[in-house]
C-alpha cells in the first residue's frame, strides 16, 4: 500500500552498544503521523536486540538479506524461518551489493522474494543500472529485467512487496539520481507493476539520500520513500528525512 516508508540499511555496521543508543532515539523521538512508518533493517546478529528494542512500538524492523532454501547445507546462510522467529517485517533481497558482490542474479532475487513473501513478510526488492548501463542508455532495459524476474516468480503476491529503485552509480558514491532522474525511472517501475496489478506497492528511492535532498526526492509523484544507508546510522538525521 502507498504511504511514506523511509528504511533504514545498516549494512555491515553496528555494534551493542551503539545500536542501542540509535535504537532508544529512534523509539523516543519519531513523531507518529498518518501514512508515514519508518523501519530498520539491521545485520543478522542484531535483530534480537532490535526485536527487543522496538517491539510494541511504531519503529519496524528487518534483516537485510536471506538465503531462498527453507533449510539445508548452506553454511554461514539464513532462512526465512530464522527471520521470522525475531518478527521481522522486511527482508532486503537484490541489493546492488549482494548483485555485484556476491554475483546474485535476477533469478536468485525473484526466489528470495518468493520465499519472504510465502513467511508472510515484506521483501524489499533493489533494482538498479550501473553507470555504464545509464550511460550506454539500458537503464530502462536493465530496470524492467529486474522486476520482471520477480514479478513472474511472485504472480498475485506482487501486491504484498515493496520495491526499491537505487541507481548503482549513486550508492555510496555521494552522487544522487535528480529528481527528475528518479522520477523518470519510478514513472516506469509503476507502470510495469500496474500491468501486473501492484501499481499501489510503495516505491522508494535509495541512493546518497540524506536531508538536504529527501524533500526534492519524495515530493515526486511515484516516489513514495527512501532505502536511506549511512544517514541511517545517525538517529536525528534518519529521522530528519523520515519527517520530510
Amino acid at each position: 500500500m502507498r504511504g511514506r516508508l523511509v528504511v533504514g540499511n545498516w549494512k555491515m555496521n553496528g555494534g551493542l552498544r551503539a545500536n542501542a543508543m540509535l535504537l532508544e532515539a529512534l523509539v523516543a523521538d519519531w513523531q507518529v503521523s498518518p501514512g508515514r512508518a519508518i523501519a530498520v533493517c539491521v545485520p543478522f546478529p542484531y535483530l534480537g536486540q532490535a526485536q527487543a528494542a522496538l517491539r510494541g512500538t511504531d519503529v519496524a524492523w528487518g534483516a537485510q538479506n536471506v538465503n531462498e532454501h527453507s533449510a539445508g547445507a548452506f553454511t554461514g546462510e539464513v532462512a526465512v524461518s530464522m527471520l521470522a522467529d525475531f518478527a521481522c517485517r522486511y527482508a532486503i533481497v537484490g541489493h546492488s551489493e549482494r548483485r555485484q558482490l556476491y554475483r546474485e542474479t535476477d533469478a536468485v532475487v525473484a526466489a528470495k522474494a518468493k520465499a519472504v513473501l510465502a513467511a508472510d513478510m515484506t521483501p524489499i526488492v533493489c533494482v538498479g543500472e550501473t553507470l555504464a548501463e545509464r550511460e550506454a542508455g539500458t537503464m530502462e532495459q536493465v530496470v524492467l529485467r529486474q522486476l520482471d524476474a520477480v514479478l513472474a516468480a511472485v504472480g498475485r503476491d506482487a501486491e504484498r512487496m515493496v520495491v526499491a529503485y537505487e541507481p548503482v552509480w549513486a550508492i555510496g558514491t555521494g552522487l544522487t539520481a535528480t529528481p527528475e532522474q528518479a522520477q523518470a525511472m519510478h514513472a516506469t517501475l509503476r507502470g510495469r507493476l500496474r500491468s501486473a496489478n501492484a501499481a499501489e506497492i510503495a516505491l522508494l528511492y535509495g541512493g546518497s539520500v540524506k536531508v538536504d535532498n529527501a524533500g526534492a526526492l519524495f515530493a515526486m509523484t511515484d516516489i513514495d520513500g527512501g532505502l536511506i544507508g549511512g544517514a541511517s546510522l545517525k538517529a536525528g538525521e534518519f529521522l530528519a528525512i523520515a519527517g520530510v
